[in-house]
């Protein structure tokens, strides 16, 4: 049986990588690559940097492909989604192909396999004919909260994960991932947010205060950091300052 190791590999900084990472990348005979087009070669090259820095088993190549487009004009989201992860997983299914039998591969995840993405959701459609192992990594979450100085939590306090399309009611704490219709200018202007963009890397930018004060600088920088990357990936906290 092939063995597929999907390993979190953190959220930009290659400091990132844990020892349990670097030992599951070594264990690998393929080392897959995601291809994203030229707008967000950031992102293949820093798998590249990892895998130059930590991976010397000589025996290991990189094999890497280009990732199907999500059709985001479809009015229904789960359905485009789900017609995007099939894409993924006939993909995936030709790429294991590769792989020698008994032989195991790595994808490298960004942030935590677990969060807020669907590698290990696309792996369970192939079946169970693979043994399969997740790797943790830093997520985007407590790259945002050690930028800031901050606890994710209050004392005994709960905490609230969601995406901007589900933002709704905001909780006491809420961190908002994937957000590309900036929902908090939306939400409470009294609330305080912490805000994170490229986290981890050389590129970071933070902002934080009162939202009311600071949506509109977030908006703009955020606009103008997507222009000259071509990508962006941020999360943010919000907080009620009446729950400490």
């Amino acid at each position: 049986m092939k063995t597929i190791l999907i390993v979190g590999i953190g959220t930009g900084n290659p400091e990132h990588v844990t020892v349990q990472a670097i030992n599951a990348l070594n264990r690998a005979d393929t080392l897959f690559i995601p291809d994203k087009g030229a707008a967000k070669a950031d992102l293949a090259d820093l798998r590249r940097d990892i895998v130059a820095r930590y991976v010397t088993n000589p025996a290991s190549r990189t094999v890497e492909y280009a990732v199907p487009k999500r059709d985001a004009a479809n009015p229904d989201y789960g359905a485009g989604v789900d017609d995007w992860h099939a894409a993924l997983a006939q993909r995936f299914e030709s790429l294991l192909a590769e792989v020698p039998d008994h032989g195991a591969c790595a994808f490298l995840v960004w942030g935590d396999p677990g969060l807020y993405d669907s590698t290990i959701r696309i792996i369970e459609r192939l079946g169970d004919r693979f043994a399969v192992e997740i790797i943790p990594g830093i997520t985007a979450i407590q790259a945002l909260t050690a930028a800031h100085g901050i606890a994710l939590n209050r004392i005994g306090e709960p905490v609230h994960i969601t995406t901007g399309r589900r933002l709704g009611k905001v909780l006491d704490d809420t961190i908002v991932m994937l957000d590309g219709q900036t929902a908090f200018m939306t939400a409470d202007p009294g609330l305080d947010i912490f805000w994170g963009a490229y986290l981890g890397t050389p590129d970071e930018i933070t902002i934080a205060g009162r939202l009311g004060e600071v949506r509109d600088r977030i908006v703009e920088t955020r606009k103008a950091a997507r222009e000259r990357h071509g990508w962006i990936m941020d999360t943010y906290l919000l907080r009620k300052r009446d729950a400490e």
